[in-house]
């Protein structure tokens, strides 16, 4: 029996990274074959392959995937384009079930790994990082276009990656790096740059099948619909299990999502969006109350501001997402918000909230201008860790097919 040869496969070199609660396939962009080195299908079909995806088993087994919205990722750096920055960073949410690349927004917890990486990679000029201190790398991200600072540890030149501290969600403790999302109301595509597009902080959201809903829109860290727990059933306590094996629930969910996308602007019919699963999000807030976190840990009331679930591609998170961090932050510090009456109303300029795995504190710079509210920054702190570095490979034939 004859055998037809077959190609071997491309080797690439690539970074496997923890950042925050996710993590990801870290690339340079000068590293990418040719043909990847742009946007477009082959880009998308190699970053499929890398992943593991389209998987109709759900479990990316294939690649380096981990079958979760927050191990289904890929980032492309290089350094800079922009004036005053170090570092361009593009992010893209690998579907796990579909041959699709969301690039519409950005990842915040993997925003923490970009410094680090950039750092050891020879990505930031080296006059910007001190032989013992904090190299501070400015980063223009580009899926948004927006700036966000981190505050990268250098021990003896090289970046330090192991520390005491410590980020729930994430189960051994790192080095802190802490990162600033400037003026983080998201520019997005249709939502003509406004903080709130619909110009109301809290809006009356029609969904069939579910019903009106009060909800907070808003475009800052990524474009994110905010509902009281109370008004779709449940009580902001509940962890993954109570909704990610129900059907029922993840299609409210959706229902509530593709109406808010289209209030917001992002999408022009409800269809469409299945095609854009990476944004907007949905999250809902409660009153603090008492839970047992996901480890087991107690939460007490008496140590949150508020409770916050939110979904990701479809699923609760197990945490939360470092840019809906970043929309939590900014809507807390804006009294009105659904998020800011949660957290008790008033003008506060950080907040401690509770999710799946923990607390997250995040702060938020608001201020009012003629009844306009304009965010400067949202700060919070993460940890990032390579696990692993070398070569990812994949099948050549990967490049050819088209997404």
């Amino acid at each position: 029996m004859s055998h037809a040869p077959h190609e071997p496969q491309l080797r690439i070199p690539a970074t496997y990274m923890r950042g925050g609660t996710s993590k990801g396939v870290f690339f340079r962009l000068q590293d990418l074959p040719q043909a990847a080195q742009r946007p477009g299908p082959a880009r998308d079909a190699l970053l499929l392959r890398v992943i593991g995806s389209p998987d109709p088993y759900g479990k990316q087994i294939d690649g380096m995937g981990g079958a979760t919205s927050s191990t289904s990722k890929a980032v492309i750096l290089a350094r800079s384009s922009k004036p005053d920055h170090d570092v361009d960073y593009l992010f893209g949410q690998v579907s796990i079930d579909q041959a699709f690349v969301d690039w519409s927004g950005n990842c915040g917890n993997l925003s923490a790994a970009v410094g680090p990486f950039a750092i050891s990679n020879g990505l930031v000029d080296a006059s910007r990082v001190p032989r013992n201190g904090v190299a501070v790398v400015r980063i223009w991200q580009a899926n948004i276009g927006k700036t966000i600072v981190a505050h990268v540890p250098i021990t003896d030149g090289a970046v330090q990656e192991t520390g005491d501290f410590e980020l729930d969600g994430v189960t051994f403790p790192a080095a802190e790096v802490q990162l600033e999302f400037m003026d983080p109301a998201a520019e997005e595509e249709g939502a003509g740059g406004a903080m709130f597009p619909t110009g109301k902080l809290v809006d009356e959201l029609d969904v069939p099948g579910v019903g009106t809903l009060k909800a907070t829109l808003i475009n800052a860290g990524i474009p994110t619909i905010f509902v009281n727990a109370a008004d779709i059933g449940y009580t902001g306590t509940e962890l993954q299990d109570a909704i990610n094996g129900d059907a029922q629930a993840l299609a409210k969910f959706e229902a509530i999502r593709a109406h808010g996308a289209v209030k917001m602007g992002l999408i022009a019919h409800v269809d469409e969006a299945a095609k854009r699963q990476h944004t907007p999000k949905v999250a809902f807030v409660a009153r603090p109350a008492d839970y047992v976190a996901s480890s087991g840990k107690p939460v007490a009331a008496k140590d949150i501001d508020l409770l916050v679930r939110a979904l990701s591609m479809g699923k609760l998170h197990h945490a939360m997402m470092g840019t809906a961090a970043v929309a939590i932050g900014t809507a807390a510090a804006i009294p009105g918000t659904l998020v800011n009456l949660a957290a008790g109303g008033g003008a506060r300029q950080a907040v401690r909230f509770g999710h799946p795995s923990g607390t997250l504190r995040v702060g938020a710079e608001a201020t009012c201008t003629n009844g306009d509210w304009t965010v400067t920054k949202a700060v919070m702190s993460r940890s990032a860790r390579v696990l692993m570095e070398g070569w990812v490979r994949v099948p050549a034939d990967a490049l050819r097919a088209t997404a």
